[in-house]
């Protein structure tokens, strides 16, 4: 098993020469040379009275040392069995390497560094690494905001989905907790990236616009992260019309541009509709109140029915001004997705709402035509009246004319009466008068 190079040394001087020499132990580090390496077999020369090998998963380190070695060269091993079959030693060139990995992980815990570690497979609860058979693992909630798993109602099947794209990728991370007597060990990518993250948040101010990647996307908004921060674009600032289900306008990876409304500690607010004209500020132009407007029903609501008009541009029709008749539910009325036109009957831009009507059309000029009529007719009649009663003044005027003429001949012939009656009561008087006229004459 070991090569000899010079061929006139006797077994003597070998025997004269050689060195002390004990029995490999069961777990100790010792160094031999390398006598022959193949992909997956080493054997080593182990101070020339002893020979060693290693084997199969026993010759991969996370390093790939097998793959730099070369005939000659000294290579560290730990012994994991004292003798085999063929009465070599067995090594592994694996276990070596895990002393110097749990050394540099001690140095990386204790001074704070910063180091790279490959994913090798995930569960529910977060990722785990293993490192020369040391492994290490990564909760959930240590992960940075671009690989935490935000999913609707923490759907566990969804997590671990999210989870298993990490499989085979570096991610920095900081060790958060280690114990080498137990093997234990904790990793954070999160405290990682925090000095970055501060870093990147100090220059930061209200009405920058940056570029990020979508890192989650639930029912009440969009989640964006860039330079190690993450900032929540709110359903109500994703467009300026309306919306229902954020999902209809980014998924998880895509890269996005965004603009900075708010900055609370490390909560940043983002709006992806301001960085778009707003299709309000000349609505009153676009829409007069008055004007005839088509678009399609593209929702109910409680209080009626809503017709977009735009993309970013929604109207409602009242219950009222659904029909002449009594509405208490649009559905049975209308159609979504059904076509209409309706009357722009109010604009409030500052509440981005636009008032329609469906009755305002042919319903209203009839109901303008009625009453118009209605008035006419009343003129007419009003009209009448005054014709009547001054008819009736014409007629009662003469009778009433006649009336008091008639008044006026009673109270005479009243009077006269009483003249006639005066001379009956004093009939003595009346006598005595001619007498003294004769006497006169």
């Amino acid at each position: 098993m070991f090569k000899i190079t010079d061929d006139n040394i006797s077994m003597e001087d070998l025997l004269n020469s050689s060195v002390d020499f004990e029995k490999p132990k069961l777990g100790a580090v010792i160094t031999g040379k390398v006598v022959s390496v193949a992909k997956n077999r080493l054997v080593v020369d182990l101070n020339g009275v002893a020979v060693g090998i290693s084997s199969g998963r026993e010759t991969h380190d996370s390093s790939d040392t097998i793959s730099d070695l070369k005939e000659g060269d000294e290579v560290k091993t730990v012994v994991i069995e004292e003798e085999n079959e063929d009465g070599m030693v067995v090594l592994s060139l694996k276990r070596a390497a895990q002393t110097t990995t749990w050394d540099r992980f001690d140095k990386a815990y204790k001074d704070g560094d910063i180091i790279d570690v490959t994913i090798a497979e995930a569960n529910k609860g977060g990722l785990m690494i293993d490192v020369d058979g040391i492994k290490g693992f990564i909760p959930v909630s240590q992960l940075a905001p671009a690989h935490y798993p935000r999913v609707e109602d923490a759907n566990s099947t969804q997590i671990l989905s999210r989870l298993q794209k990490l499989v085979g990728i570096k991610l920095n991370v900081k060790i958060i907790n280690l114990d080498r007597g137990t093997g234990k060990m904790i990793l954070s990518e999160r405290a990682a990236q925090q000095g970055k993250a501060k870093a990147s948040l100090g220059e930061l101010k209200v009405g920058d616009r940056v570029k990020g990647r979508v890192s989650g996307v639930v029912k009440f908004g969009i989640f964006v992260t860039f330079d190690g921060l993450e900032g929540l674009v709110h359903i109500s600032e994703i467009a300026w019309g309306h919306v229902s289900n954020p999902h209809q306008y980014a998924k998880v990876g895509d890269e996005v541009e965004v603009e900075i409304i708010g900055i609370e500690n490390e909560k940043l607010s983002l709006s992806m509709k301001r960085l778009i004209p707003d299709p309000w500020s000349v609505i009153e132009e676009k829409y007069p109140i008055g004007s005839k407007v088509k678009g399609t029903i593209n929702r109910f609501s409680p209080f009626g029915a809503f017709v977009q008009l735009e993309d970013d541009i929604n109207g409602l029709i009242h219950l009222s001004e659904i029909s002449d008749q009594k509405v208490e539910d649009p559905a049975d009325f209308l159609d979504v997705g059904q076509e209409v036109e309706a009357e722009v009957i109010n604009i409030d831009r500052d509440e981005h709402r636009i008032g329609l009507s469906l009755k305002s059309g042919k319903s209203k000029a009839a109901k303008k035509k009625s009453v118009k009529a209605e008035e006419k007719i009343t003129e007419k009649e009003e009209e009448k009246a005054a014709v009547a009663e001054v008819k009736e003044e014409a007629e009662e005027k003469p009778k009433k004319k006649a009336a008091a003429k008639k008044e006026k001949v009673e109270k005479l012939e009243e009077e006269v009466e009483e003249k006639e009656e005066k001379p009956k009561k004093k009939p003595a008087a009346k006598k005595k008068a001619p007498a003294k006229k004769k006497a006169d004459k």
